[in-house]
C-alpha cells in the first residue's frame, strides 16, 4: 500500500502537472486574444484602405479590377489566420497530451504497486491471477501508447495537410482573378 509520503508526492505531482497545463492554455488564450487584435486592426487598416480605393474609381472597370485585386490578398490573410489558429490549437493540445501522460504515468506506477501488494498478499496457488493481472496491466498499457502515437500522426497529418492547403489557396485564388481581369478589360 502507499504511504502517506506517496500520497503526498502523488498529490503534489498531479498539482504541478495541473498548474503547468493552466500555464498552457492561459498561453494559448493569450495567444489568441493578440491574435484577434491583430485581425482586427488589420482589417481596419485594410477596410480603410479598400474605402479610399474605391471612393477614388471613376469607371465600372476600374471597380471590377479593385474588386479582384483584393480578393487574392483577403484569401490569403485568412489562409494565414487559420494557419495561426491551428498552431495555437496544437501547442494547447500538446499540454493536454503531457498532462494526461503524467496522469496516465502515474495512475500506472498505482496500479503496479497494487498488483505488487497483491502478489505478495495472494494465497498460495494464485500465481496464475496474478500474471494475468500482470498481463492485463502490460496490454492496456501498450494500447494507451498505440493510442497516443496514433493521436500523434493524426495531428501531424492534419497539420502537414494544412500547409500544402496553405501553399495551394494564395495560387488558386490568383488564377481565378486573372481571367476575371482579364475579361474586364
Amino acid at each position: 500500500m502507499l504511504s502517506h509520503e506517496q500520497i503526498a508526492a502523488t498529490q503534489n505531482a498531479y498539482l504541478d502537472n495541473l498548474i503547468s497545463l493552466t500555464n498552457g492554455i492561459v498561453k494559448g488564450i493569450d495567444k489568441l486574444a493578440r491574435l484577434n487584435m491583430e485581425a482586427t486592426r488589420s482589417t481596419l487598416a485594410g477596410q480603410l484602405d479598400r474605402t479610399q480605393k474605391a471612393l477614388a474609381v471613376r469607371e465600372p472597370q476600374e471597380w471590377l479590377r479593385l474588386h479582384d485585386s483584393l480578393a487574392a490578398p483577403t484569401a490569403e490573410r485568412i489562409q494565414a489566420r487559420n494557419h495561426q489558429l491551428f498552431e495555437i490549437a496544437a501547442s494547447i493540445q500538446v499540454d493536454f497530451m503531457r498532462f494526461a501522460q503524467a496522469q496516465w504515468e502515474a495512475y500506472g506506477h498505482r496500479v503496479r504497486t497494487l498488483a505488487e501488494d497483491v502478489a505478495k498478499t495472494a494465497p498460495v496457488g494464485s500465481g496464475s491471477a496474478v500474471a494475468a493481472l500482470n498481463s492485463t496491466i502490460t496490454a492496456t498499457r501498450k494500447l494507451y501508447e498505440t493510442l497516443q502515437e496514433t493521436g500523434r500522426q493524426a495531428v501531424e497529418v492534419t497539420r502537414s495537410s494544412f500547409d500544402v492547403a496553405a501553399m495551394a489557396v494564395p495560387g488558386t485564388a490568383r488564377r481565378t482573378i486573372g481571367p476575371a481581369n482579364e475579361a474586364t478589360k
